[in-house]
């Protein structure tokens, strides 16, 4: 989901408490805070020899004992608009970094409504190779990628 789409979907219901559902159907706890709100770039060579960049609005939730804690969609969307800056004008992607064990971060898909909350349903990320075209050798050709094919 877009940046501009998920604020004005925050905007719209100001007073709804947030939950987030995680793409196993479980909760990161309603008293969890949003610690930073950032744009993250990643500049990177890819297997295939091309440079690429990309950037994201990244949501950094962290569970506390403060278990009173509850963070209204308006105060995030104010949040967020405060951090315009760092975004220089672009409707980025918006992610959701959160640990349980461990750090994951979760594409944000959606944002509805569901009686007393603002429900931001999140993905999954996977990793993909962005040179197939170079890098995976024809179905017919057993050799795979470093096999003289131009990539790794």
């Amino acid at each position: 989901m877009k940046s501009s789409s998920f604020v004005a979907s925050l905007k719209q219901n100001p007073a709804l408490n947030l939950r987030f559902v995680l793409p196993d159907g479980g909760l990161v706890p309603a008293h969890a805070h949003i610690t930073e709100v950032g744009r993250v770039d990643k500049t990177f060579f890819d297997c295939g020899a091309t440079f690429r960049k990309t950037s994201f609005l990244c949501l950094q939730a962290w569970v506390a004992d403060d278990t009173d804690h509850r963070l209204p969609a308006g105060k995030l969307a104010d949040i967020i608009d405060r951090a315009a800056p760092l975004f220089q004008g672009d409707d980025l992607d918006v992610e959701l970094e959160y640990e349980d064990g461990f750090i994951s971060q979760f594409p944000v898909h959606s944002v509805s409504i569901d009686g007393e909350w603002a429900v931001i349903t999140l993905g999954t990320k996977h990793t993909d190779c962005l040179a197939k075209d170079i890098c995976l050798a024809p179905s017919n050709e057993p050799e795979g990628c470093c096999s003289g094919s131009g990539c790794c």
